[in-house]
């Protein structure tokens, strides 16, 4: 729009001029060799510009002859690379699909075509070819050179910090991550990397410095840093529980504000207070935990956090917790457990029925079967408890990455990765059914001949009245 506007003011300044001239008539005369020629000054105007005009050709096709060689040389090196270019892309597209092949091809293709083998991104292509490649060590030596030159340190470092994570050395990709910091502390991956780092070491102190300036840098939302940050926190708690119980439940309590979901803040935490004595403080973060996600530590840590107390006061508090969640499992089985203890075998029955009705688990059936044996003594029925235990899904577990475990983590064994722990049943795999602690079913099942009382089949066992019908 402001070209136009200038060139239409350009042609009413010639017009506006040249309407000058035409109302202001004049001559000019040039003597030259004794010849006068004369002219009106309108015209002398109009051949002065003409001249210019012809003096400015001349000089642009006098220039333009002289550069005509490099100007057919550019043109030839811009196709070229253009050319270059066009493989180096379709290189990068080949390496994204998998194809070796072609990104070989392309690489080799590019590598003709362009000006040196200096090019970034050609040397970038070849280590990403060499990685499908299965060429490793190739690719290795190729990062460790964009390493060394400062416009590429920075995908380099990235390089070499995946190579040690697939080989498995924490310490050197803990090296090139924090390296990659310090260059740019903005970029997700390599502050997120060092962070993991830092938190599978059992360096918490430094993974929430370096979650700290990740919040304030923008690189994780609010709520993401608020569940790292409670994560972290319960990590370093559970390292002090048994030096220092002070710190380890104030580290806990923090923890479980920011993540009341986050189970094993809340165990820390009641389990530094019952050591301290302090049962009013282990009661109020244990009931705070089960409101939000019944759990058996949970559970266990509150029915037991007065160490004076007899049977029928452990449940009554199972009772009481039960009533903060009614109805689900983990309040059931809490207080089916308290009942056995306390011989209230009617109630214990009644729980852990019910249990097992909602979530059939391995562990609901082995309960029920020290109930029956507990009340009964029933043999027969013991078993078939047991029969069905052996079938039954298993119990949840902290499980990541595959792997179980009795006890929470803040970080994966496997992969390093941060509040990777989540509370979850593992894959059924075929085994016998065992109790987590010694007890008399075992002892009971390990007294029979197994040819006279081998647990029958799962269809057997479904055959077989429920326990329940002799009771």
């Amino acid at each position: 729009m402001l070209a136009i506007l200038a060139f239409f003011l350009v042609v009413l300044a010639a017009g506006l001029g040249f309407a000058w001239l035409a109302d202001h008539p004049g001559t000019v005369s040039l003597i030259w060799q004794g010849q006068e020629v004369g002219t009106s000054f309108t015209v002398f105007v109009v051949l002065q510009i003409a001249l210019v005009v012809a003096a400015v050709l001349l000089f642009w096709i006098v220039r333009g002859f002289f550069k005509a060689p490099n100007r057919v040389s550019r043109f030839f090196s811009t196709r070229r690379r253009d050319k270059g270019y066009r493989a180096l892309s379709a290189g990068i597209i080949a390496v994204g699909a998998g194809d070796a092949v072609t990104a070989r091809r392309m690489t080799k293709q590019a590598a003709k075509l362009l000006p040196g083998r200096s090019e970034p991104m050609l040397r970038f292509l070849d280590a990403q070819t060499a990685l499908i490649e299965g060429d490793n060590a190739r690719a290795r030596a190729i990062f460790e050179e964009l390493e060394a030159q400062p416009e590429t340190r920075l995908v380099g470092l990235r390089g070499l910090y995946l190579e040690a994570e697939r080989l498995g050395d924490r310490g050197a990709a803990r090296n090139y991550a924090e390296r990659a910091v310090r260059i740019a502390p903005h970029v997700g991956w390599a502050g997120g990397a060092v962070l993991d780092l830092k938190a599978a070491q059992g360096d918490f102190d430094g993974a929430l410095a370096i979650l700290e300036a990740q919040r304030d840098s923008r690189l994780i939302d609010k709520a993401e840093s608020r569940r790292l940050r409670a994560v972290l926190l319960a990590g370093k708690a559970q390292t002090l529980a048994d030096a220092d119980p002070n710190g380890a439940r104030a580290l806990a309590r923090e923890a479980q504000k920011l993540a009341p979901d986050l189970v094993p803040a809340a165990a820390i935490a009641g389990r530094a207070a019952i050591r301290l004595g302090d049962g009013r403080a282990a009661t109020k973060a244990l009931e705070a935990s089960w409101k939000h996600e019944p759990h058996p530590e949970i559970a266990a840590l509150y029915i037991h956090a007065r160490s004076g107390d007899g049977v029928e006061e452990r449940l009554r508090r199972a009772r009481a917790l039960a009533a903060l969640h009614p109805g689900h499992v983990e309040s059931r089985l809490a207080v089916a457990h308290a009942a056995l203890d306390a011989r209230d075998f009617a109630t214990a029955r009644a729980e852990a029925t019910a249990a097992a009705d909602a979530a059939p688990r391995e562990s609901t059936y082995l309960l029920l079967a020290d109930i029956e044996d507990a009340e009964s003594g029933n043999e027969a029925l013991v078993r078939q408890w047991m029969a069905r235990a052996v079938h039954a899904p298993k119990d949840p577990a902290w499980t990541a990455d595959g792997v179980t475990r009795r006890e929470w983590a803040p970080v994966s064994p496997v992969t390093g990765r941060l509040d990777a722990f989540r509370w979850v049943s593992p894959p059924a795999t075929p085994q016998v059914a065992t109790l987590s602690e010694p007890g008399s079913i075992r002892a009971i099942a390990d007294s029979y001949p197994r040819s006279a009382d081998q647990p029958r089949s799962p269809d057997a066992a479904a055959d077989t009245p429920h326990p329940a019908e002799h009771a």
